[in-house]
């Protein structure tokens, strides 16, 4: 699943849904690019004739560079080793292809993170922002991250059952359309815990007939106090 979140309100403004197959970078074909946005992304959706069209349309991408990039370097910016950045350049492509597919310049930042040691080297089309700024701004991408851990702790998929696209969508969407509902009958019924213990409860009582208020520990609510009158019965023929 191809996400495309957008910070100022972590949305997901574009999900695609592949059959497992489709490389990373071939869903960069199926964006339509924003002017003015910036498009941060790992390294596996680094192709330079992909982002060459990202710049052209206006837009800016803030990536990871891969390690076997042939560069040169065409100017250095002063850089605050205090903050962590090694360096930032200004540098041309110099591979045979990747020349072609962006022939103009890029920006490299080069940073050493204070919190884990490691060193990060960035590339961008961003040329004015600090490169502070650059660097924070590939930090933020650690919420497309946590967007998939959400999506594994509370839609409870471990695993996709079939890798077709078919049996991806169709898992995602149960697993949608089930925490809706699991939403709405908390809303309903003022259950005070969250929608992570409510699922969790019910899926060790899924097969247990009992109201569902009783199955939460110091609930007050008695079978009493729910009439169910549109309960169907699988076996009524």
């Amino acid at each position: 699943m191809h996400t495309l979140l957008d910070l100022r309100g972590n949305i997901p403004s574009f999900i695609h849904v592949s059959d497992g197959k489709l490389h990373d970078v071939h869903a960069l074909d199926l964006l339509m690019p924003e002017a003015g946005a910036i498009y941060v992304m790992d390294r596996g959706y680094v192709d330079f004739a992909r982002l060459h069209v990202l710049h052209l349309a206006g837009a800016f991408f803030v990536t990871r560079t891969k390690s076997n990039m042939d560069f040169h370097r065409v100017y250095s910016a002063k850089t605050d080793r205090l903050a962590g950045i090694i360096c930032d350049q200004t540098i041309a492509l110099d591979g045979f292809y990747t020349k072609q597919d962006y022939p103009a310049h890029l920006r490299r930042v080069r940073f050493n993170d204070p919190e884990t040691g490691k060193t990060l080297v960035f590339l961008t089309n961003q040329m004015t922002l600090p490169s502070a700024t650059i660097c924070a701004l590939y930090k933020n991408r650690w919420q497309v991250e946590l967007f998939f851990k959400w999506i594994k702790q509370h839609l409870r998929i471990k695993r996709f059952f079939g890798t077709s696209e078919n049996a991806v969508k169709t898992q995602i969407w149960i697993a949608v359309s089930v925490y809706v509902l699991v939403a709405i009958v908390k809303k309903r019924l003022g259950i005070d815990a969250s929608l992570y213990t409510l699922l969790q409860i019910l899926s060790v009582t899924l097969f247990e007939k009992m109201p569902l208020q009783q199955a939460f520990p110091g609930s007050n609510s008695s079978s009493d106090s729910l009439i169910i009158n549109n309960q169907l019965n699988l076996f009524a023929f």
